[in-house]
């Protein structure tokens, strides 16, 4: 059987630290922890497996529209996945409203895969107990949602038409078509953090930013699945329609376009957070599925495709003399960014300790994508992916809401 490509379970938005100003690191993070917290308090340990990225945003939207109050975060206890330390965490409807949202999504993308007898749902045992899973993640964001007046009612509603739609998907199909239940359920929960917020007058532009949130999640995940659904024969909504890869980018752009447009119309408490993520790191988020940019701040558009960025950053990180580069280092002067003076030793963990630590790093992408604490060491490392990163030696003014009053060295025409 093809596999369905079905409702999207949002991971799309993925910042790196290091386009984050350090205050809205810590708010992420409370966000993100705020989500894995909501999920474990609501739902048990094993709920936290469905924590995502992009169900942080709810979150984010509900906490930008509302007044701040002295319960708004809450000190959570020492984690592994946080190198062992303790942190603020959001906490309230947003998170809650967040947790019901990713635990319906999830549902339906475990059903998703026991219908298309992936890996080992092909085996019945698993398969029964994979829909024992989905059924009860159901009825336990149907219970969350019902306690903050959200119907979930509306996203298993999507989740089912998406089936049939796609069974009817062919050449010619437009490609809104296909993505239009994923619009629906975006919208529906978008909405409604301005409900949770008191702030019904946005319910409006908030319904349209979450469309087009919706639309560009199921796009991004089409365009960077295509070469393997190729390869394995699975669904895609861009192969089955007939649409390029040109048509699905001038949607995505138009989109994008859409959300700044939508958030503008919307009445925030402060809305920082919500907009890096939405404007700035959604256009990464784009940038990254197409391969054409590695940096929006670069004007000249270097692309990824080998291409070397003017600061002499090679692809694979390294830096360098590199041809045609005017700003290489010269020969026998040290090659690499400036060093940071040694830090001090601390106290090392011990070998069993440090590798739970380690572990929990790992599974939780900081390794690859943010700045840690060596699990031993405690020293403060760069992520891989921070070490290739797009703005190392970028000159300009990249930290949105830190150093500027708009957003114009970012190229947005957007106020921060």
């Amino acid at each position: 059987m093809n596999d369905s490509r079905g409702i999207v379970v949002f991971g799309i938005v993925r910042p790196c630290t290091h386009r984050l100003t350090e205050g809205l690191r810590v708010e992420w993070m409370a966000h993100l922890c705020g989500l894995c917290l909501a999920l474990r308090s609501d739902h048990g340990q094993f709920a936290r497996i469905v924590t995502n990225y992009d169900g942080l945003i709810v979150s984010v939207l509900t906490e930008a529209q509302s007044e701040r109050t002295t319960g708004w975060r809450r000190t959570a206890g020492p984690c592994p996945l946080r190198a062992m330390r303790t942190a603020p965490v959001a906490r309230g409807e947003g998170a809650r409203l967040a947790a019901a949202v990713s635990l319906v999504l999830a549902s339906a993308k475990v059903r998703d895969h026991v219908a298309d007898r992936d890996g080992l749902l092909k085996r019945r045992p698993v398969a029964a107990a994979a829909r024992r899973v989905a059924a009860g993640w159901d009825r336990a964001g149907a219970r969350t949602g019902a306690q903050l007046g959200f119907d979930t009612a509306l996203l298993v509603d999507a989740v089912d038409r998406q089936t049939g739609i796609e069974l009817l998907a062919g050449p010619g199909t437009p490609l809104l078509t296909v993505t239009e239940p994923t619009e629906t359920a975006t919208a529906a929960a978008f909405a409604h953090t301005a409900i949770l917020a008191g702030k019904p007058q946005n319910a409006e532009p908030l319904a349209e930013a979450g469309r087009l949130f919706g639309r560009l999640a199921h796009l991004l995940d089409a365009v960077e699945d295509q070469e393997a659904d190729a390869t394995t024969g699975a669904w895609n909504p861009l192969t089955a329609t007939g649409t390029s890869r040109a048509e699905a980018r001038r949607l995505c752009d138009d989109a994008l376009h859409g959300v700044r447009l939508a958030l503008r119309d919307a009445e925030f408490t402060d809305d920082k957070l919500a907009h890096v993520l939405l404007v700035h790191e959604l256009r990464q988020s784009v940038d990254r599925a197409f391969g054409t940019t590695a940096c929006s701040h670069w004007a000249d558009g270097v692309t990824l495709d080998g291409t070397v960025p003017p600061s002499g950053v090679r692809q694979d990180g390294s830096f360098g003399a590199l041809p045609g580069n005017p700003y290489a280092p010269s020969p026998g002067s040290p090659v690499g960014p400036p060093q940071p003076p040694p830090e001090p030793p601390r106290d090392r963990r011990g070998p069993i300790a440090g590798c739970l630590v380690w572990a929990g790093l790992a599974c939780t992408c900081q390794m690859c994508c943010g700045t840690f604490n060596d699990p031993w060491t405690h020293r403060r490392r760069e992520g891989l992916c921070s070490r290739r990163n797009c703005c190392d030696g970028c000159d300009c003014c990249c930290n949105c809401g830190d150093c500027c009053e708009s957003c114009e060295c970012c190229g947005c025409d957007c106020s921060c």
